[in-house]
């Protein structure tokens, strides 16, 4: 133990740690926009349903960037690419300010699709061309960790400060977390200044669509395991986001309750990038997340079983703490695939983010719909069978090796 402490806290890992400031202050920026965003739109006068659609339609824009993004950053790296993040962040608040109409604020969720999926890329990219094989996952585990405190902590804060209604402090409240991301990204870039990636990818321009095109659906089928794991954990992570607000008013809770069962989901984050490393070094990227996602939902399917509230969220920690180690194991997958094949970073990279996007289209979608059916608690039951079954034919069905052929005029 006291060994990994000192491989994470060595001189080599202060980079992850410098990102890690950026991840968490840029997180904070995102979640008060977050926030703030369907306040905004009910200000407007619209309706729940159409706030529904107006908030997913960011995971359609990002969906639709996937594809084109793999053309777009072939020849880049993870600094121009969070330049244009910075960039469209800074806009965002100024178009979700402005927003009066349903089209403006479909414009304003699509800049936020699009700057977040360029976060994800970014981060692909530097965690898979700038640091060692060996420490990917748990890298991304730190991240995770980062990003999860940064969620727990902007939703607290902007609380306080729209007691009275969303006006400028809100917003100044978004531009001053951002500004102090943008800070560690330049101190970031200084450290990287004269380095050179652990492994210098050389990516030649795709110019046909269908080459692309049918490059991504090979892909796509080799990688359905892997695909479908990162799919079900991020629509894990929707479910608990639209209905863990909802639960309380359903089943006569103070309204709180539904922040406490948040901190109970995203909690274990903080703890799991510790460690994640050292499991999937043991046991292999893809069985560690396979065989998490097959606990946490064998977990969280007790939880209509729960007695009380109180256990219910003991149900939610503990199957979050699966959870949690599987997605760094599988994002560590990716960008060990990466490490392997440079010349498909973009088409891996896209693919992992559609599988994300998907999620958040479909995942409140399913969500709304299984409350209404069978009711809040019952759909984090059927939640978790789902993911029981899926993980359990999975573990029996993904080969050892994941070997995509890939011809060289298709690169």
């Amino acid at each position: 133990m006291l060994r990994h402490v000192r491989e994470i806290f060595g001189a080599e890992r202060s980079p992850i740690f410098v990102f890690g400031f950026i991840v968490l202050f840029w997180t904070m920026a995102d979640s008060v926009g977050q926030y703030i965003a369907p306040l905004m739109i009910q200000n407007q006068g619209f309706s729940n349903t159409v706030i529904g659609f107006i908030l997913g339609f960011s995971s359609i824009a990002g969906a639709f960037f996937d594809f084109w993004a793999g053309k777009i950053f072939k020849n880049t790296d993870f600094r121009r690419i969070f330049l244009v993040m910075f960039a469209l962040c800074s806009i965002y608040p100024l178009l979700l300010w402005s927003a009066n109409t349903i089209t403006l604020f479909l414009f304003a969720m699509a800049i936020w699709g699009v700057y977040f999926d360029l976060y994800g890329f970014g981060t692909f990219d530097f965690i898979g061309r700038y640091s060692n094989k060996d420490t990917h996952a748990s890298n991304f585990g730190i991240a995770q960790m980062f990003r999860a405190l940064g969620q727990l902590l902007a939703p607290l804060i902007v609380g306080f400060v729209i007691v009275e209604g969303i006006d400028w402090r809100s917003f100044g409240l978004y531009w001053l977390f951002l500004l102090i991301a943008f800070a560690f990204l330049l101190v970031l870039f200084l450290m990287y200044h004269k380095r050179s990636p652990q492994k210098e990818v050389i990516k030649p321009r795709r110019r046909h669509f269908f080459i692309e095109l049918r490059l991504w659906r090979k892909m796509g089928w080799h990688m359905m395991p892997i695909l479908f794991v990162t799919f079900y954990l991020w629509s894990i992570d929707a479910f608990f986001w639209t209905l863990s607000p909802l639960y309380p008013g359903a089943v006569g809770l103070p309204a709180q309750f539904g922040g406490f069962m948040l901190a109970a989901f995203v909690f274990p984050v903080l703890i799991v990038g510790w460690f994640v490393g050292s499991l999937t070094k043991r046991f292999g990227k893809k069985r560690t997340a396979i065989v998490s996602l097959l606990a946490g939902s064998a977990v969280l399917s007790f939880f209509t079983l729960a007695p009380n509230p109180f256990l219910g969220l003991l149900v939610v920690l503990l199957a979050s703490f699966f959870t949690s180690v599987a997605l760094p194991s599988i994002n560590s997958w990716f960008t060990g695939y990466i490490y392997d094949v440079p010349a498909l970073e973009g088409e891996t990279e896209g693919l992992a983010d559609l599988a994300q996007n998907t999620a958040y289209i479909f995942g409140p979608f399913f969500a709304g719909v299984l409350a209404d059916v069978v009711g809040i608690a019952s759909a984090f039951t059927i939640l978790g069978l789902v993911g029981f079954l899926a993980a359990a034919v999975l573990l029996f069905l993904t080969p050892n090796k994941i070997f995509i052929p890939v011809k060289k005029s298709e690169i």
